[in-house]
C-alpha cells in the first residue's frame, strides 16, 4: 500500500498543477465578476508563447551547455506571462469595455487559444524539420523540472512533498497567496465588492473597471502558468499540437468545485489530478478504452454533485458572485 502511494501521489500533484494554475487564475477573475470561458485557451497560449521564447533562445547559443540557467527559466516565463497578459486584455477589452457577452466571448477565446498555439507550434515543428509531430525542448526543461538537491536523501518524504519543480511550489504559494489576499485585505474586499454589486461597489468611490480589468488579467496570467508547467515540466519540455486536452476546462470545473476558494483548490487539484490518472492504475482486465474515457468523466461527475448539492443549501458563501457573467453599466448621474 506505501508502494502505491508513493507511486500514485506524485503523479497525481503533477497532475494536478496546471489545473491549479488554471482554477486560481479563473477564481481571481470570476471574484470580479467576469466569466472566463477562454482559460483552456490562455493556457494553450501562455504555453505556446513560453515554448516560443524558449525555442529561440536554445537556437541561439552554440550548445545547451552554454545557456544561462536564469535566462533559460525567465525567457519562456516572460513570454508566458507576456502572452496570457495579452489574452487577459482581449477579453476586458471586449467585456468590459464593449459589454460584449462574456460566455461567447470566453469560448471565442478559447478556439483562438488553441489555434494561435497549433499554427504557432506547427510553425516551429517545421522550422526544425522533425520526423515526429513535435518540439523537444530538453535543455530548458531540465532548469524547470529539476528538484531539490537533497529530496531524494530523505526517503517517502522527501518524493512526496520535495521532488517537484519549482513551479509546483510557486502554484500552491500563488493559491493561498490569492486567499489571503481576497479574505484579509482592503483589495480583496473591493474585489469581492465589485463582484458582488458592482453598483454598490461604484457609488462607494471603487473603480469598477479597473478592478475588473486587473483583477482578469492577472487571474489569466496566472493560467497562463499552468500551460508553461504543463509543457516544461509535466511533458519534459516537448510541444505537440492539442496535447492539453481536456485540462483547461477541468481547472473551470475545479472553481466550481472548490465553491471559488483558492486555498482548497490546492488539494482540490491534487484530487483532480488523481482522478484523471486513475484508470492508469485499475486492473489491466478492466483497462480498456471506453473504460478509460468513463473514468476521466469521474471529476465532472464529482463537480456536477457538488454543485447541485451548494444549489440546494442556498448558503451565500458558497454562490457565485452574484454579478457573474453580468455586464457593468454604470448609471448615468
Amino acid at each position: 500500500m506505501l508502494s502505491f502511494l508513493l507511486a500514485f501521489i506524485p503523479r497525481a500533484i503533477v497532475q494536478g498543477i496546471p489545473l491549479l494554475f488554471g482554477s486560481t487564475g479563473e477564481i481571481i477573475t470570476e471574484k470580479s465578476g467576469n466569466l472566463n470561458l477562454g482559460i483552456p485557451g490562455v493556457m494553450y497560449v501562455g504555453g505556446i508563447c513560453g515554448v516560443i521564447g524558449s525555442f529561440f533562445y536554445e537556437r541561439s547559443v552554440p550548445s545547451p551547455s552554454d545557456m544561462n540557467p536564469a535566462l533559460a527559466i525567465l525567457i519562456p516565463m516572460f513570454c508566458c506571462l507576456l502572452g496570457s497578459l495579452l489574452m487577459g486584455l482581449l477579453y476586458c477589452f471586449l467585456t468590459v469595455t464593449l459589454r460584449a457577452n462574456q460566455n461567447v466571448t470566453g469560448l471565442a477565446m478559447t478556439t483562438f487559444g488553441v489555434g494561435f498555439g497549433n499554427f504557432f507550434g506547427g510553425s516551429l515543428i517545421k522550422l526544425v524539420d522533425s520526423d515526429v509531430p513535435s518540439i523537444a525542448l530538453t535543455a530548458t526543461s531540465s532548469y524547470f523540472s529539476k528538484s531539490l538537491p537533497f529530496a531524494k536523501n530523505l526517503g517517502g518524504f522527501g518524493k512526496l512533498f520535495l521532488s517537484y519543480g519549482f513551479l509546483a511550489y510557486v502554484a500552491v504559494a500563488i493559491a493561498l497567496a490569492s486567499s489571503y489576499i481576497l479574505n484579509h485585505t482592503r483589495v480583496g474586499l473591493h474585489l469581492r465588492a465589485v463582484g458582488e454589486g458592482p453598483n454598490t461597489a461604484d457609488a462607494a468611490g471603487i473603480n469598477v473597471t479597473r478592478y475588473k480589468y486587473i483583477a482578469t488579467c492577472v487571474g489569466c496570467m496566472v493560467a497562463g502558468l499552468g500551460g508553461l508547467y504543463y509543457v516544461m515540466d509535466y511533458a519534459c519540455g516537448v510541444w505537440s499540437n492539442d496535447a492539453f486536452g481536456d485540462r483547461g476546462w477541468l481547472a473551470i470545473a475545479l472553481v466550481i468545485f472548490t465553491i471559488w476558494r483558492p486555498n482548497v483548490s490546492v488539494f482540490a487539484s491534487f484530487l483532480f489530478g488523481g482522478l484523471y490518472i486513475l484508470y492508469l492504475y485499475i486492473p489491466s482486465g478492466m483497462n480498456h478504452m471506453e473504460y478509460q474515457e468513463l473514468y476521466k468523466m469521474i471529476p465532472y461527475i464529482v463537480t456536477m454533485v457538488v454543485l447541485v448539492v451548494t444549489s440546494m443549501r442556498r448558503k451565500r458563501e458558497n454562490q457565485p458572485p452574484a454579478s457573474l457573467g453580468l455586464p457593468y453599466f454604470r448609471e448615468e448621474r
